[in-house]
């Protein structure tokens, strides 16, 4: 399903949320959305998803307006970060609920992902865990066979062994049955491999929309002796410094590699990191 955003802004105020956004999201893709805290990426979120009204401009899922429109919404499930469910309700309770709402959501599906975790069905929402909190959340997401998936902050309060398994399954779920998936999030390196195209947001507007091959194409790093590594820099466009001792590591902000000069000084190409690169396009 199509998404068009359209001349969108939205005002609270003196403060410009969201400022003329024009972006389309082509379906059956895993989107990063990416941006600092404040730069509008709720907001947007929100905005697709009928939850307040624009200023201005409109979105539109596969051509019509998503403005009360229950028919669209239907197709769309939305992850927020603070819980919306009942506190006094049981998990199994709050998965017989959503499909209410959802007629395709999938019980047995959410009660196997409810197990793959240790999720505890009979435990009340209050009585979760912030992290556990999450995963019901998450699982409750992928269980709605939504077309169209958004997860903000999907993993907070979870550890490194819970964030890992939960990526793999969004992952698993988007290959078994393709859909639009887009996951607002601050832990970009963990998502960069899952993740097939990035949308970045600053003060407001989208500044970047690219697939991640193609973002990371477009520089390297290069590590090696301090005294090399400058020499190879001189003239170049270069972000995220590190050093240890007399070794050092840059990102270099091109796509082609000067792979005789690096030779001579004795220097190692890497990959560039999504994160890196996202810190760079949003320094202000």
């Amino acid at each position: 399903m199509l998404i068009e955003i359209k001349n969108l802004t939205k005002n609270y105020r003196e403060t410009k949320a969201l400022d003329n956004v024009n972006i389309e999201i082509e379906p059956n893709k895993i989107y990063g959305l990416l941006g600092r805290n404040g730069a509008g990426k709720t907001t947007l979120l929100d905005l697709i998803t009928n939850k307040t009204f624009p200023t201005s401009g409109n979105v539109k899922i596969n051509g019509e307006l998503v403005t009360e429109n229950d028919k669209v919404l239907s197709n769309v499930f939305y992850m927020v970060e603070r819980n919306l469910y009942p506190e006094g309700l049981k998990v199994k309770e709050a998965f017989k609920w959503t499909k209410e709402f959802y007629p395709s959501f999938d019980i047995e599906y959410a009660n196997t992902l409810a197990n793959k975790f240790e999720l505890k069905t009979s435990k009340k929402i209050k009585e979760l865990s912030t992290g556990y909190k999450s995963i019901f959340k998450a699982i409750t997401a992928l269980a709605s066979n939504a077309k169209i998936i958004f997860l903000d902050e999907p993993v907070l309060g979870l550890d490194a062994f819970h964030r890992d398994m939960l990526y793999k399954e969004i992952l698993a779920n988007y290959i078994e049955e393709p859909k639009t998936i887009i996951i607002s999030t601050h832990l970009i390196e963990e998502i960069a491999d899952i993740l097939e195209d990035v949308i970045i947001i600053k003060e407001g507007k989208i500044i970047m929309k690219k697939p991640v091959e193609e973002i990371l194409a477009s520089a390297y790093g290069v590590a090696g002796e301090e005294k090399n590594v400058d020499e190879y820099i001189k003239g170049k466009n270069y972000i995220g410094v590190e050093t240890m001792g007399k070794f050092k590591t840059v990102t270099v902000i091109e796509e082609t590699r000067d792979e005789i000069l690096a030779k001579e000084l004795n220097l190692e190409f890497t990959k560039a990191e999504l994160q890196k690169l996202f810190i760079s396009l949003t320094n202000s």
